[in-house]
């Protein structure tokens, strides 16, 4: 019988102590994995529909083929994976800020999401999303600085960042610099645990073409109920 908890990683790292657990879920008999930040949950593969829907949401709006995509945050990489699924995805650069999240899929030890980190396609890179996307350095040697699609999920929300200098990112000014790692006619899509927020969607409306939200419900087997969250879609 496997172990009803498990503790398959931990590590101190700049941005306090993470770690990956695996517990059996009592009333559905299946293995949970779930990420802490200190004392905070970061994710659970519970709950993956809306992350797998913002990558499919996102590139539904992208035109052309042989695309190339680039994904802020890597987690339990549900959102890595469904851009891999589309077959026109030629290249995927997916930017994460803490190094074990990396090794953790270097290992393979997320069972659902195995093989991304051996895709030919996939770059992972470790570094601060938000930096990278403001500065001169771009993603790295031989890779693009224009992309088809950037997909975000690292913040609960525009508005509840994980750390405080993020937020000058999601205001018109931060998004506006952005644009300039999209591809003419490129997509922007962002993932938030909060229903849509319209005054952020008016932000992102100055800034962008087109602007979108689209509600992601799912159910919740921890409320018997069902709950939802947001994916906004913005185009140049």
């Amino acid at each position: 019988m496997a172990v009803r908890f498990e503790e398959i990683d931990w590590q101190d790292t700049p941005r306090g102590e993470i770690s990956l657990r695996r517990r059996v879920d009592p009333t559905l008999g299946v293995n949970v994995y779930e990420v802490k930040l200190g004392e905070e949950f970061l994710m659970s593969s519970l709950f993956t529909v809306a992350e797998i829907e913002l990558a499919r949401i996102g590139l539904a709006q992208v035109t052309g083929d042989r695309i190339e995509v680039l994904v802020g945050g890597l987690g339990l990489g549900y959102t890595a994976v469904a851009a891999l699924a589309d077959p026109r995805v030629q290249s995927l650069t997916v930017v994460e800020a803490i190094a074990p999240v990396i090794n953790w899929h270097q290992r393979e030890l997320l069972p659902d999401t195995a093989g991304l980190a051996t895709d030919s396609r996939t770059h992972l890179l470790e570094g601060d999303f938000f930096a990278l996307i403001d500065g001169p350095v771009g993603f790295g040697a031989g890779r693009p600085d224009q992309y088809d699609a950037i997909l975000l999920d690292i913040d609960h929300t525009p508005r509840h960042v994980l750390h405080q200098s993020h937020s000058s990112f999601y205001l018109r000014e931060g998004l506006q610099s952005m644009r300039r790692h999209l591809k003419p006619n490129g997509v922007f899509a962002l993932w938030s645990d909060d229903p849509p927020d319209q005054e952020f969607l008016g932000v992102l409306s100055g800034a962008f073409t087109e602007a979108s939200t689209h509600v992601v419900s799912f159910p919740n087997p921890l409320t018997g109920g069902e709950s939802a969250n947001s994916v906004y879609v913005a185009s140049r």
